[in-house]
């Protein structure tokens, strides 16, 4: 999850590189930030998603969700035929593209899982190699917004001889300074993902165990959070660091039945079968805390990495589901990806 700015800087990055200028290299900033704007469909479809059916509010979701369908290769194929298709330009065609699949890439490559093949497979997916707080994408791409900054106050007088020697500088190296940067940002690219591969194969054989690449997330620079499945009852997480291996560990029971609670499993399975017919499907590591009253059922589900997380949002959700005992009715609470608990519609299960 690479902020706004910093996506901006890499889409001017692009363009500079490429030569762009005047409105092709607003349009090719403009790409940089474009998937983002899928916070606006998201909205409207928050406001109307209670009166929908579940396949439609799955559906739905899957077109309008946060980095859902416009961080899709179709969505990057469809943008980029459209560039070509208006202007005939191969330079701007590939800078547009580019532009909108690095976001899409930095996204992948920094948060939380996506639907990358979109609508061919509905499988989320993530490399999670980088810190979203990863200084070098973060300040990396400053360079280029300072540069159109100080280049446009500089043509209008503004800048009364500051910055004289940098924009000289700039205007002498600028193929050079733009490669360069270029090439320091894919390799950082392509570096993190294998380096991470490394530690969890280092992980894995410590363990003597297979550690999900896609489930280890950074939740410091060099530093992941995991788990996996120690045993039948247990889970194991470790946070795990380049520089130490494994850092710390802690095991942390699947199921915790509080009380005697004779149909406690039947509950449990009622309570995943409603969670695997939902969406974001966010939970990696399940965990069920049982408890009853005179009643109802309440049947607590949460990922098992949750109370070792410090900055992830992503898996950090918690569902209560509570079922009447006399009838077939429940309700679900939850807070999703670490927001504040409501009540969730019928049409999220059924």
């Amino acid at each position: 999850m690479v902020n706004t700015l910093s996506h901006l800087g890499i889409g001017l990055l692009i363009a500079l590189a490429l030569g762009l200028r005047g409105k092709k290299l607003k349009v090719v900033a403009f790409l940089s930030v474009l998937p983002d704007l899928d916070v606006i469909p998201y909205s409207l479809f928050l406001a109307v998603n209670s009166s929908l059916s579940h396949e439609s509010r799955n559906q739905l979701f899957y077109l309008f969700g946060h980095r859902e369908f416009t961080h899709s290769i179709l969505f990057i194929l469809l943008v980029t035929l459209l560039i070509w298709v208006k202007t005939r330009d191969w330079i701007f065609t590939y800078g547009g593209f580019q532009s909108i699949f690095l976001h899409v890439y930095l996204d992948y490559v920094t948060t939380w899982k996506m639907r990358p093949f979109y609508p061919f497979s509905t499988d989320s997916s993530i490399i999670g190699a980088v810190y979203f707080y990863d200084p070098l994408l973060n300040l990396l791409p400053f360079l280029p917004l300072f540069i159109v900054i100080a280049g446009n106050l500089k043509r209008r007088g503004r800048l009364n001889g500051r910055f004289d020697n940098f924009c000289v500088y700039i205007g002498k190296n600028a193929d050079k300074l733009y490669a360069s940067l270029i090439l320091v940002l894919l390799f950082w690219l392509a570096f993190m993902p294998v380096s991470k591969a490394f530690l969890i194969n280092h992980i894995s054989w410590t363990e003597e165990a297979e550690i999900s690449y896609q489930n280890t997330y950074p939740e410091a620079t060099g530093r992941f959070l995991t788990a996996y499945s120690f045993n039948s009852t247990h889970y194991k997480v470790l946070e795990v660091s380049y520089l130490s291996g494994i850092e710390k560990s802690k095991y942390v029971e699947k199921i915790l039945i509080n009380g005697d609670i004779p149909d406690a499993s039947a509950y449990i399975e009622k309570a995943e079968k409603l969670y695997s017919a939902g969406l974001p499907q966010e939970i990696d590591y399940p965990v069920y805390v049982v408890s009853e009253d005179d009643d109802s059922v309440t049947v607590t589900l949460s990922d098992a990495r949750n109370p070792y997380v410090e900055n992830w949002a992503y898996f950090n959700s918690i569902y209560r589901f509570i079922f009447d005992k006399r009838n077939e009715e429940y309700h679900v609470y939850a807070s999703v990806q670490g927001g504040p608990e409501e009540e969730l519609n019928r049409n999220w299960f059924e």
